[in-house]
């Protein structure tokens, strides 16, 4: 088994902080955000210092009812080839729906959300997996994910269905305790019962993260501390079985290199207080068991008509979310509700990020704009092409007002996108008749 240690996500904002950092034995980095010809020089250093390099991927939706691109697997296998990885990492998580599956519009989520705990969904991630699993070159690990809501109907819990996974696909875990700590919150799940029912063998790694609370919602925001009952829960996972490595997460809202220091001890000093006060357990139940190790993979075949009833149902609610279509029957809608409002606001901080420019040409006014282009806009080409579309609906509009600003956001665009759309007016007598002509032509 790899023995991985203490680690931390690295992301640009403090790459020089992770540099200096004593004890940190590996780094995670998103791996769309890295290019393989382009890799960061600090990240780089890193690699020639002997720092474990782990590609975590985010788009390939896994969960989703479509088979896995080709394109993303090349791209994450190329990845993990060129850092040299002893293995990538995923989610279980749909991220886009509809298409040809379902001949409803595609849409993307820009965001990771929840697979229903049925027969179908087991049947269409285990296929997806050994997809995956042929395509890349280093095994694969998968993430439980943090959900703001639960799918009516589930026919397993969260530990019967990673176990499940696990025994049918040999695949590994990324078990993250802040997402227990989520669904504890905000589906009243039990994680105790969820860590009991995973085949603990199979953990890759684990992540801790902080998040907020807020009208009884958590949000798995890894851009705060991480707070006790995480830590504890990180204990309790130590005193079942001890991770081959713990990672730290950490998105935005940086802090002191000092306190993100003192966040990584308080992990070490968890996992120690856990590892110590269950030495005694693991071992009588290692006894028991005469040694434990990683199921092999065993044959898996989607259900005729499983995808088409995942991809269905994972459309309309998706369409729900970012179109403002009506909420599915069964789901909460309160639930919904915030996750509709929390992916409207990430899209407007990515989007911000990928093009700061225009936070900048529209000033105090950008976020109140975008998110009402968003309200009944989904995404559907990703980030940066949503940078351009919502700047092309403002130009159409005639937004903004401000002349300036105008011909600022006009040249931003035509910097990236070409001719800039013609705003809308009303059509002059003249301009009807030429039309009628064109008609009649």
């Amino acid at each position: 088994m790899l023995r991985l240690g203490t680690g931390i996500g690295w992301r640009p904002e403090i790459a020089d902080a992770v540099k200096r950092m004593p004890g940190i034995d590996w780094v995670e980095v998103v791996a769309e955000n890295v290019c393989p010809g382009h890799l960061p020089e600090p990240l780089l250093r890193l690699r020639e210092r002997g720092v474990t390099v782990i590609p975590h991927g985010v788009s390939l939706g896994l969960g989703g009812a479509d088979r896995p691109d080709e394109g993303r697997l090349t791209a994450l296998a190329e990845r993990a080839a060129v850092l040299g990885a002893p293995l990538v990492t995923e989610h279980i998580a749909f991220v886009r729906a509809g298409g040809a599956l379902t001949a409803s519009p595609p849409l993307e989520a820009g965001h990771l959300l929840p697979v229903p705990r049925t027969r179908d969904a087991l049947d269409v991630l285990c296929e997806n997996v050994r997809i995956a699993q042929d395509a890349l070159p280093v095994p694969l690990a998968l993430e439980n994910i943090a959900a703001l809501f639960s799918w009516p109907g589930e026919e397993l819990t969260e530990g019967q269905f990673l176990a499940e996974l696990v025994e049918r696909t040999g695949v590994r875990l990324l078990v993250d305790v802040a997402n227990l700590h989520t669904n504890r919150v905000n589906c009243g799940e039990d994680p105790a019962e969820a860590l009991a029912a995973l085949p603990l063998e199979a953990i890759a790694y684990v992540h801790v993260a902080g998040g907020f609370e807020r009208d009884g919602v958590w949000h798995d925001s890894h851009a705060h501390p991480v707070p006790r009952p995480v830590l504890d829960l990180l204990t309790d996972l130590a005193s079942r079985v001890a991770p081959p490595g713990v990672l730290l997460e950490r998105d935005d809202n940086f802090p002191e290199p000092a306190e993100l220091e003192r966040e990584l001890d308080a992990i070490r000093e968890a996992v120690r207080s856990g590892v110590a006060g269950g030495a005694g357990e693991r071992r009588r139940a290692g006894e028991a068991a005469g040694g434990v190790s990683v199921p092999a993979r065993v044959g898996v075949r989607t259900r005729e008509g499983a995808r088409q009833r995942l991809g269905v149902a994972q459309a309309a609610v998706l369409s729900s979310l970012v179109a403002g279509t009506p909420v599915p029957e069964g789901f909460d809608r309160v639930r919904m509700g915030a996750q509709a409002r929390a992916l409207a606001a990430k899209r407007a901080d990515v989007v911000a990020k990928v093009a700061p420019e225009l936070p900048v040409i529209l000033g105090s006014g950008y976020r109140e704009a975008f998110l009402e282009y968003a309200r009944e806009r989904p995404m559907t080409g990703g980030y940066r092409r949503d940078a351009l579309d919502f700047a092309g609906h403002l130009l159409r509009a005639g937004r903004p007002g401000d002349g300036g600003a105008h011909r600022a956001l006009r040249t931003w665009w035509l910097d990236r996108a070409g001719p800039a759309p013609r705003p809308r007016r009303p059509a002059t007598g003249v301009a009807r008749a030429a039309r009628v002509l064109l008609r009649r032509g």
